[in-house]
């Protein structure tokens, strides 16, 4: 059977193959470079935190050694604070169970790949190939080959075969380009000069948004993130098109802004990393062509007034997983696979028409109305939220006009406090096996989540509701569904009335909500979220070379299709 190939091995293309082996799906990760990351502390991320728990999910384990919860969130403007929230360490979504904003995770961008590396050596599903320049990509309709070379080769190379091709190889894409997939947008959106220094601020552990501070030198806006062992990532948001920050006028920045903050004295510190950071945004017109597909920064650019680019990156990789899971061990319909592009490009489209539309407001006055739905709220409280993952700079997307949403089947519905296509609530779920966890725990393995809200189960035997009421009857509706199901059961969901039951996506977004079990809806609404019945076997079982070799099950280079042997691979 043949693997699913992923050109580029940053995070996002670490994390989908992870993901697939999480649902016994193979594949080779083809990294131009060597291998390894340089250390880089002023390149840092922020992830929201679902994005952080499905990142912990796939055995990243440097999240919690080197990465940094924020306690609290503060913004100012001049010498007035506008605002100060405290946010829950935990890992709800946007509210957590103590009712403040679920912290977004910040962590230096080579530890979250080195954590990401260090999970898929512990895995045989996944084969990572380093000094592997794509030049080629053929497809036709049972497979699609790519030829690499080393780095400086001019001649020689292998051919891979695999199932599909997943593009997360970065803003200037060679699979993007190979595809003659057009990527525009606007260049230079924002410009920041960034440090990661050593030094105690007055408010450790809290993130801080200054804008327009009162000392000479210190521009528009100034953004201050903690990481782990007293160091903070510094931001100044720069002129558009300014001069070269030149090493000296940031130093300047930096005695200036930390004296600001710190009483009108300089406190020590420890500079350990400097840069500039340019921001594009840009939007790829097609991201599947065929078994090709875009994800990351091949298909997008974002990060202006919060907005992160690398969350929505790993949005793509668990989104496109499970659909690629789903195709590689059953076929799958052209209209599962065509979603991927129909959900996540137009989620990442909303959010660029966000951020581009607040750019001249929050930068150059003028008023939020025309612009923004609640755009009455202060040039604050839009910064705020783009930057902890709430309102439209922010917030996690829903998919309520998927290809994949069902029917609308009238009364048999059951309204919930999460609409149909967003995100579940993160609740505390018990499993046939009598194993309680949180929702979350139970998503990123290839099947959809059956939830029955029944309160009062906490304290019950788990022998005797397994056998009584609705559950009998609701065991076999999930028996029956034409696609793998588990079924859990929950106190309590928000907005739900006992014996509702909620069908859930393998990436944790809500297909429906019911009043009571009814099978016949339940199987249709779970047959729409497949896409209907595959069109084709999957290519697993039509392949005419199956590459299965060694003990990965078909991540070794294999030889092109018999019509190519003119073609050989180097086989190592």
């Amino acid at each position: 059977m043949d693997p699913v190939i992923v050109v580029g091995a940053g995070p996002v293309g670490l994390a989908l193959s992870l993901a697939l082996a999480s649902q016994g799906v193979p594949s080779v990760v083809l990294d131009e470079g060597p291998g390894k990351e340089d250390p880089r502390p002023a390149r840092t991320v922020v992830l929201r935190a679902d994005m952080a728990a499905m990142v912990e999910r796939l055995g990243c384990a440097t999240l919690r050694d080197e990465g940094v919860r924020w306690v609290g969130w503060r913004s100012m403007r001049r010498k007035q604070q506008m605002r100060h929230i405290e946010l829950s360490l935990g890992l709800g979504d946007t509210e957590s169970d103590d009712g403040g904003p679920a912290a977004p995770l910040h962590i230096p961008q080579h530890a979250l790949a080195r954590g990401l590396r260090d999970a898929i050596a512990g895995q045989e599903l996944i084969q990572l190939v380093t000094d592997a320049r794509l030049d080629t990509i053929e497809q036709d309709a049972r497979a699609v080959t790519a030829h690499t070379r080393r780095p400086g080769a001019t001649s020689g190379g292998t051919w891979w075969r695999g199932s599909h091709l997943v593009g997360c190889d970065g803003a200037r894409s060679t699979v993007r380009k190979l595809l003659s997939i057009r990527f525009p947008g606007r260049t230079a959106v924002e410009r920041h000069a960034v440090a990661a220094l050593r030094t105690e601020l007055p408010w450790p552990g809290e993130a801080l948004l200054h804008r327009q501070p009162p000392w000479r030198g210190g521009g528009e806006e100034v953004t201050a993130r903690p990481l782990p062992d007293g160091v903070w990532r510094i931001d100044w948001l720069l002129p558009p098109r300014g001069d070269l920050v030149t090493p000296d006028a940031l130093v300047t920045r930096i005695r200036d802004t930390l004296a600001g903050w710190c009483g009108g004295t300089t406190p020590p510190y420890e500079l350990i990393d400097t840069g500039v950071h340019t921001l594009h945004h840009r939007l790829a017109r097609r991201w599947r062509v065929d078994r090709v597909f875009l994800a990351g920064d091949a298909a997008h650019l974002l990060g202006a007034v919060g907005t992160q680019g690398l969350d929505e990156g790993l949005r793509d990789a668990e989104n496109l997983a499970w659909k690629l899971a789903y195709a590689w061990h059953h076929g799958a319909s052209d209209t599962l696979l065509d979603s991927y592009q129909s959900e996540r490009r137009a989620a990442v489209a909303s959010r660029l028409r966000a951020a581009d539309q607040s750019l001249p407001v929050l930068r150059g006055g003028g008023g939020l109305r025309t612009y923004l739905p609640g755009g009455s709220r202060s040039h604050d409280a839009l910064l705020t939220d783009g930057h902890l993952g709430r309102g439209p700079l922010g917030a996690p997307p829903a998919y309520p006009h998927s290809p994949l949403a069902p029917e609308d089947a009238g009364a048999s519905r059951s309204a919930v406090g999460t609409g149909a296509g967003a995100p579940v609530e993160d609740v505390r779920v018990t499993a046939p096996d009598g194993t309680t966890v949180r929702l979350r725990d139970r998503l990123g393995r290839g099947r959809l989540l059956v939830v029955l809200v029944a309160p009062g189960t906490g304290v019950w035997d788990r022998r005797h509701w397994m056998s009584a009421g609705v559950m009998p009857r609701l065991a076999e509706a999930v028996q029956a569904l034409p696609v793998k199901a588990e079924l859990l059961v929950t106190e309590a969901y928000p907005g739900a009335v006992a014996h509702t039951v909620l069908l859930v996506r393998p990436d944790g977004h809500l297909v429906a909500s019911f009043g009571g079990v009814r099978p016949d809806e339940l199987y249709a609404a779970a047959d729409a979220t497949r896409g209907g019945k595959a069109e084709a076997a999957p290519v697993s079982e039509v392949s005419g070379v199956s590459g299965v070799s060694g003990k990965a099950a078909g991540v070794a280079p294999v030889k092109a299709a018999p019509e190519k042997t003119d073609r050989t691979a180097d086989i190592n």
